[in-house]
């Protein structure tokens, strides 16, 4: 339909199922594996479409999650000729076991879909769409957002340019103010206190979403978007998870973790001091976020706790009892 004056606009789901694995698909007599999704009608909009497609596609009820990338492809390109090509990457999942063993193709439609890992199906897609899926899963994966021209992450794209050319940007002056903050790494950050009972067992919660088999400290998110500080998160997250209103004693130590590809965490760590049995009976659980709460010798926090949060107790443990501190810690390590 190159007559049509406005651009044609497809979108894209990246469907993960619990592994993160990909779903791919192949179809005889189109060019080459897809991912799922398809043209977005004049009276929908492309989350709508998502839907549709991944409804009348697969036969699987999924809404459109959130926005990952959008590419835009020039008239004249291989596959756009005559009309631009703008593509929505929404991601989708990631689905239950259940939901990903029901997905069936319409009757008459041979088709075959596959669960890849990323890399593979990035390796296994046309070289016009493994780009899109890249940037797309880095976005997801940085909690953000990436802008793609034929495939190419944009100079200031939040997501998906290569770091390596986001420094040589940087270097050469060529990155308006707004582009350079949109494209420097993000980094997550949290507050905690580290509690004990009068016997020096420390209290460790159990939370209602995620991993439960893992306990974590009290604390959680500081919203720096509000003008929160580390201290006030810790305060507020004691008071909302444990009913407890109480102020964090001193900085025992700022830990620093990361994982290639994610963005870093960063953790203030405070000292909640000694609860006494009668503070212990004032604990009301917010039930929306924590299932229960425990005291535990140092001897089992291996069997609770990841190892980097062990060694975070630890070294906030001796940092109490020395007077060291604040304690610069990477992944629990001094």
């Amino acid at each position: 339909m190159p007559d049509r004056p406005s651009p044609l606009v497809t979108v894209t789901g990246v469907v993960l199922d619990a592994r993160g694995r990909v779903l791919v698909l192949t179809t005889p007599g189109r060019t080459g594996p897809q991912l799922p999704g398809g043209a977005v009608r004049p009276t929908e909009t492309p989350e709508e479409g998502l839907a549709r497609a991944l409804r009348e596609g697969l036969n699987l009820a999924r809404p459109a999650g959130r926005l990952l990338a959008v590419d835009s492809r020039p008239p004249g390109t291989p596959g756009t000729p005559g009309r631009s090509l703008v593509v929505h990457l929404h991601l989708v999942g990631p689905l239950p076991a259940s939901q990903a063993a029901a997905i069936a193709f319409p009757v008459g439609e041979t088709a075959e879909a596959r669960w890849l890992p990323p890399e593979a199906a990035c390796a296994l897609l046309p070289a016009r769409v493994a780009p899109r899926l890249r940037a797309a899963l880095a976005a997801l994966h940085t909690g953000s957002f990436a802008h793609l021209v034929d495939g190419v992450p944009q100079p200031g794209s939040p997501a998906g340019l290569d770091p390596a050319r986001r420094v040589a940007l940087e270097h050469s002056g060529a990155l308006d103010p707004a582009s350079h903050r949109a494209s420097r790494p993000k980094a997550v950050t949290a507050a905690s206190v580290l509690f004990t009972g009068s016997d020096g067992r420390v209290l460790l919660v159990q939370p209602a979403f995620g991993r439960s088999d893992r306990w974590n400290l009290p604390g959680g998110g500081i919203d720096s978007d509000l003008g929160e500080i580390p201290r006030a998160a810790a305060r507020r997250e004691v008071h909302e998870e444990l009913g407890l209103d109480l102020a964090p004693g001193r900085l025992l130590a700022v830990n620093w973790s990361h994982k290639p590809g994610r963005p870093a965490r960063i953790r203030f760590l405070y000292d909640g001091g000694v609860l006494d049995a009668p503070a212990l009976a004032r604990i009301r659980l917010d039930r929306a976020e924590l299932l229960q709460w425990r005291t535990v010798t140092p001897e089992e926090l291996p069997g609770l706790v990841k190892p980097s949060l062990r060694r975070q107790i630890t070294a906030c443990l001796t940092a109490r009892a020395t007077g060291a501190g604040p304690l610069e810690l990477h992944a629990g390590r001094p």
